[in-house]
């Protein structure tokens, strides 16, 4: 039912990490840590202006990355991740964002949640759920799972969700978690899966 219900409000729900490319994806996600989307949408376009390719970011130095993506927070270490990946996918895979789960989760800075994103947003590999502090908090409150960590949510997700849907899934319940079903103030009277969740007013 829940599957169902998502797929019919949020139908077109997708990635808002704007991207032209795989690469362009991958360092998007990595700076979006603990970070909003909109945010890092405002500094990719001087980033990947000042480096286009993997090669050219992946032999840039790293206090002029930092500048750039200083206003993402954690600016040190993304930049640190988003070069050395770079680094590797330039040298290591020929310029091309690897299309397997032990690849992605090889390059520094890319851990399994972010390799999800590349896979099915990048790629439209179904190999796993992305679980964000979103999908945490609605599989908790809708009862999809009962855990806290996120790879014991994914395992949970991945049993009761069909496999082709996997990333679109992903998509509504994070579409649905910053429409409606917020952190501090869910929307709770608007919401069209009100019947179907578990903590009625939370």
């Amino acid at each position: 039912m829940i599957i169902l219900a998502l797929g019919k409000f949020y139908p077109t729900a997708g990635c808002s990490l704007r991207h032209r490319s795989v690469w362009q994806l991958l360092c998007a996600t990595i700076l979006s840590a603990q970070c909003t989307d909109e945010r890092v949408n405002l500094t990719t376009p001087a980033l990947f202006k000042a480096y286009p390719t993997p090669k050219d970011l992946g032999e840039a130095k790293q206090e002029d990355v930092e500048k750039l993506i200083r206003s993402c927070g954690f600016y040190k270490n993304k930049a640190k991740s988003i070069i050395a990946a770079s680094k590797m996918i330039a040298e290591t895979f020929r310029g091309r964002v690897p299309k397997t789960m032990e690849e992605l989760t090889s390059l520094p800075g890319v851990a399994r949640k972010t390799a999800n994103v590349v896979l099915g947003t990048g790629y439209g590999i179904n190999d796993g759920i992305v679980v964000d502090t979103h999908v945490t908090r609605l599989s908790n409150r809708l009862g999809l799972s009962k855990n806290t960590e996120p790879e014991k949510i994914e395992k949970d997700l991945m049993r009761i969700v069909p496999r082709e849907e996997w990333t679109d899934f992903s998509h509504q319940l994070i579409a649905h978690g910053r429409t409606i079903c917020q952190a501090r103030a869910p929307k709770c009277a608007e919401c069209p899966l009100k019947f179907l969740c578990h903590q009625k007013g939370a």
